[in-house]
């Protein structure tokens, strides 16, 4: 193996000879990239983009009619004790709403008292309204609105003032989660450089291997940034291609590197080793960020942009981290020799004795090979029990009480205003699109439709019904029964879709109606991916099989290895589902059990997981086909090719 020419060894072997034009090139894609990323700017997937189904079919109708959709925001003013007619009561809402109109960021105010909106009990009103300006960026202009209601929160202490929307929420979002998130995703960095500074010892050593990811995820970002013009991407993606990105670039790099410092060990001149490692580890890299390729582009075969911008992304990174590691590596190897342990650390030994490997690791292969059969019964079933949880899972969109910890006041705020007018922090919204909506059919089947929808008992008033007559849509705001997200909401969602509208709407010659809100979009979400998780899963699984059965050319080898990662997949699934969906151990590492998964979670796990197994599975078969092709027998070859394990 290690005197056979490949792909691989022929890019090693000019980088090598062209040394500085290769580092030098590799700067220049990065510098390039990142300036022309920032030059450009990532665009972000708009609302309508996310959506599904009928409930797209809602906002679709909006956007083409030119009716601008805005950040909606709602305060509950509530007492205790006092009822919401009484002099003082009406004097703290007044003053709060003339201040909110004050701050010149609102549109669409209703004034509580004659929109009925006074809860059933009296003790609580509802001032809603809207963001002026563009939906997505509504969280910018908000903070006067907040300082409004704080002042008449100061101003009236004996009354509670709680404000939720979709301006104030992102804002929520955007100051913590969002920004800890970011904190949590470059604490990455430091773990990983003390995770190579302990097993290679040496400062310089492992830099490298971080420094090379980086500098791919910086090119990956800028072109994505380019690309976004034409895709729109979650303002996630960048994040998921940083995770993805060091994950891969230290890997192939660690593989790389650990090569060429073992051949060095074991007395090969340094243009020798270098050759060996671009032989073996080079086309190792090649394969292995292939087959990564190949199941991140699975996600294409959801239909959904959102997957598609997940999917791009990490090809992206993934393709210019095999780049780097086949090109730029090697000629900063040849450059730098053997002063690549430059900064070594006393007591950090390990890369001086390459052949030793893992005392651990052997002690256990070798009890395993010397009972194959006991272990691999042992470990498949211990695998299966892992995975039983799978079969109970259940996905949907999570809502606040399932995302956020019950003492957030964000969520305290949704709570008690869904309690107080149950359905109206997240309605469902009907879009009826008609060829005059002022004519007398439509105005009937509007009423019709209001009556008909209350007599399911399944909605609550009020209804809100605004008509924009110069583009013939008229917009309906149907709050309904349950929390939102419940079998109750679930069943008012269908009672609208399957019988309200049908006998309503559906009677008027040339009009349509679709459902959109929060509940829609989630059921519509869940829908398109129930349809494509099949295709993903098999497209996946197939062609990692046809890849791993060309690069290895055994049958058995490429079947064994799709049912293995596919097993641990499925166990690393169960896991997911017993913690975060059934709450089982969930104290531990600090969540709880919601009931469900976050209805994306599943398919973008799948892929991630299945990719970057089989990254670490063609590494280990990569070693252990060396050794084989060597003369070893096929059980010394298992034990020569795992008890080195590239990623320790």
């Amino acid at each position: 193996m290690r005197g056979r020419r490949n792909v691989a060894a022929a890019i090693g072997g000019w980088s090598v000879r062209h040394r500085g034009l290769a580092i030098v090139g590799w700067l220049m894609l990065v510098v390039v990239a990142t300036m022309i990323g920032a030059a450009v700017g990532q665009r972000q997937m708009t609302v309508d983009e996310y959506a599904e189904g009928d409930s797209a079919m809602a906002l679709r109708v909006l956007d083409e009619a030119g009716i601008e959709r805005i950040a909606s925001e709602m305060v509950l003013v509530h007492s205790g004790t006092a009822r919401a007619d009484t002099p003082e009561f009406r004097s703290a809402v007044d003053q709060l709403v003339g201040d909110l109109r004050a701050t010149g960021q609102v549109t669409d105010l209703r004034e509580p008292y004659t929109s009925g909106l006074v809860s059933g009990d009296g003790h609580s009103v509802l001032v809603q309204f809207g963001m002026v300006g563009e939906m997505e960026t509504a969280y910018e202009r908000v903070q006067p609105v907040l300082d409004a209601v704080d002042r008449a929160r100061g101003a009236h202490p004996e009354l509670s003032f709680e404000q939720f929307g979709e301006a104030s929420a992102n804002r929520w979002f955007n100051d913590t989660i969002l920004s800890d998130f970011h904190r949590a995703e470059w604490t990455a960095i430091p773990l990983a450089l003390g995770i190579l500074l302990a097993a290679f010892g040496a400062l310089l050593a492992a830099v490298l291997p971080v420094g090379l990811a980086m500098t791919a995820f910086l090119a990956a970002n800028g072109l994505l940034a380019l690309v976004s013009q034409r895709m729109h991407v979650d303002n996630s993606t960048s994040s998921v291609m940083l995770m993805l990105g060091l994950a891969v670039g230290v890997d192939y790099c660690l593989f790389y590197l650990r090569r060429e410092r073992e051949e060095r060990a074991r007395g090969q001149d340094a243009a020798t080793a270098l050759r060996v490692a671009a032989t073996t580890s080079g086309r190792s890299v090649l394969i292995s960020g292939l087959t990564v390729v190949v199941a991140m582009s699975g996600m294409f075969l959801s239909g959904m942009l959102l997957f598609d911008g997940f999917a791009l992304a990490t090809i992206m990174v993934v393709l210019v981290a095999v780049l780097g590691s086949v090109t730029v590596l090697p000629a900063i190897l040849s450059l730098l020799g053997d002063r690549v342990e430059f900064g070594r650390i006393p007591g950090l030994s390990r890369l001086r004795r390459p052949q030793g490997g893992s005392r651990v690791w052997g002690a256990i292969l070798d009890r395993v090979l010397a009972r194959p059969r006991l272990a691999a019964l042992a470990c498949g079933l211990f695998l299966l029990i892992l995975a039983a949880p799978v079969v109970t899972m259940h996905t949907e969109r999570l809502n606040l009480d399932q995302q956020l910890p019950a003492d957030i006041p964000l969520v305290q705020a949704y709570d008690r205003i869904a309690e107080a007018f149950p359905g109206g922090p997240s309605p469902a919204q009907v879009v009826v699109q008609a060829g005059d909506v002022e004519s007398e059919p439509v105005r009937a089947a509007v009423a019709d439709f209001t009556a008909a929808a209350l007599d399911t008992g399944l909605v609550n008033e009020p209804i809100r019904v605004t008509s924009h007559a110069a583009e013939d849509v008229v917009r309906i705001d149907v709050p309904l029964a349950g929390n939102g997200t419940d079998d109750t909401s679930r069943r008012a969602l269908d009672a609208l879709r399957d019988e309200v509208i049908p006998a309503t709407f559906g009677t008027v010659p040339g009009t349509r109606a679709h459902v959109g809100g929060e509940l829609a979009f989630s059921v519509d979400f869940n829908a398109q991916l129930r349809r494509s998780i099949v295709p993903v899963f098999v497209f996946v699984m197939g062609l990692a099989f046809v890849l791993l059965l060309v690069a290895f050319r055994s049958l058995v080898v490429a079947a064994v290895s799709v049912v293995l990662n596919l097993l641990s997949v499925a166990a690393a699934f169960g896991v997911i589902v017993a913690v975060f969906q059934h709450g089982w151990g969930a104290g531990l590492v600090g969540a709880k059990g919601v009931g469900a998964i976050e209805s994306w979670v599943p398919l973008f796990a799948f892929v991630v997981l299945f990719g970057l197994s089989m990254d670490y599975h063609v590494f280990v078969l990569s070693r252990i086909r060396e050794a084989h092709d060597g003369g070893a027998p096929t059980r010394e070859a298992v034990s020569r090719g795992s008890v080195r394990p590239p990623v320790w």
